[in-house]
């Protein structure tokens, strides 16, 4: 079949393995943010499943954030902790509106004016923010540090081997298949949220 005249501009296979890679990488980053947002893990689980089923049905862009948001965490971990969960619907709809005037009015063009600092220091902010979110987790549980070591050791090692894979997929992998055949008894998503 003729790719130019069913729409498709790469075979299925191929989507069908950036599916799988998102949804691989997509649920530890959601669960990591819900913790940093201080929200049940699965808060972040079932709203990043509907976004993820809304855009596949109704198509995206390239720029479209269709998955968990390191910004929004940083905002909402203060508001649910002074207001409570009950308004984190109403924050995200109202960014939401906020981000379509800011399309609409072009905003996005004054974004060469920001220096490079300001915006790695805001990346390396949301890492470290991060970082500190999830070390309660660690504690007290050597074999979870072995873990995550191994699982960084992973994440850089692996693309001197093979740079088609996505290592964090790599790492995603070996270290559930450890834990699972090694029936290693380590925290999961369902002892930290109602599934």
């Amino acid at each position: 079949m003729n790719n130019a005249n069913n729409g498709w501009k790469h075979p299925i296979g191929k989507e069908l393995l950036a599916g799988l890679v998102v949804c691989m990488a997509l649920m530890p980053e959601v669960i990591g943010f819900s913790l940093a947002a201080g929200v049940d893990p699965m808060v972040g689980v079932y709203s990043s499943f509907c976004i993820s089923i809304i855009t596949a049905l109704f198509g995206g862009t390239p720029g479209m954030i269709s998955a968990a948001a390191g910004a929004m965490a940083l905002v909402l971990a203060g508001l649910v902790k002074e207001h409570g969960v009950q308004y984190m619907l109403a924050a995200t709809i109202l960014t939401g509106i906020i981000q379509m005037f800011l399309g609409v009015f072009k905003v996005g063009r004054l974004m060469k004016y920001i220096p490079k600092p300001v915006m790695t220091g805001f990346v390396n902010a949301l890492g470290i923010m991060m970082f500190t979110a999830q070390i309660e987790h660690f504690q007290g549980s050597p074999i979870l540090i072995v873990l995550a070591i191994l699982g960084v050791a992973i994440i850089y090692l692996f693309p001197r081997i093979n740079k088609a894979i996505p290592s964090p997929i790599v790492a995603i992998v070996v270290i559930t298949g450890i834990v699972m055949l090694g029936g290693i008894d380590v925290p999961t998503l369902g002892d930290m949220g109602n599934i």
